[in-house]
């Protein structure tokens, strides 16, 4: 598991905390420049996988997980109630959109009707020639070994690279999260040093392309098919 996150309440957090965090976030017109083609809503189709926005519907999933220490070891969550891992949701289901400085676009990975995991993407500077963003996964226990993280990850690549023209890609890792720096690995990041202490791996646009053009022919796109958004 790789993951970025956003604020959301502590564990613990007073009242207070909570109906802050409910509060409607700084305007938009407010928070500077913008990309000329921004993401909205995606909806990704890949060869098992629907990559779409999460819904409250997931809450009993999403509780499960977050309340599991196995899950969330290599996270920066922390353990959640369920109050607070349904307010973590709602959070979750308001970002959809890559368009600022920031923003963060979390999708739910859904394998015949049920949610499995969790795929994100942050976006970190917005200048064309230099454009980054930072992915993150998660797999729930009972759907790993499936190969769906690298599945939704492949999709998520795709976004990054031919929607949002990235320059790079970041995947950054506690370091004993052996698994994801594996998958990491096998999708063609390359660990270039440490960041807060934490494995950064870093995937660049060339590498991206020339993995995909390497491709057997008639093998899965890596980027999936990205459905026009129903809203």
């Amino acid at each position: 598991m790789s993951g970025t996150g956003d604020a959301t309440p502590e564990r613990g957090a007073g009242f207070g905390h909570v109906v802050r965090s409910l509060l409607p976030r700084r305007p938009r017109f407010m928070r500077g420049a913008r990309v000329a083609d921004p993401v909205r809503s995606p909806v990704i189709r890949t060869e098992r996988l629907l990559l779409r926005p999460h819904r409250l519907a997931d809450a009993d999933t999403w509780y499960a997980w977050q309340s599991d220490p196995a899950v969330i070891e290599h996270l920066s969550w922390p353990l959640r109630s369920r109050v607070e891992s349904w307010i973590h949701l709602m959070h979750r289901t308001r970002h959809t959109r890559l368009e600022q400085l920031n923003d963060f676009l979390a999708l739910g990975i859904e394998y015949q009707g049920r949610l499995v995991g969790d795929v994100s993407l942050h976006l970190r500077s917005l200048e064309p020639e230099t454009r980054r963003l930072e992915i993150g996964w998660l797999v729930g226990p009972e759907w790993q070994g499936r190969g769906f993280a690298r599945e939704a990850a492949e999709g998520m690549l795709g976004l990054a690279f031919d929607r949002m023209h990235a320059a790079v890609v970041e995947a950054v890792m506690t370091k004993g999260n052996h698994a994801s720096l594996l998958l990491a690995t096998r999708l063609g990041f390359e660990e270039v040093g440490e960041r807060d202490g934490e494995r950064l791996t870093v995937l660049s646009a060339e590498r991206y392309r020339a993995m995909r053009d390497d491709r057997p022919s008639g093998s899965a796109s890596a980027g999936g098919e990205t459905v026009p958004p129903t809203a």
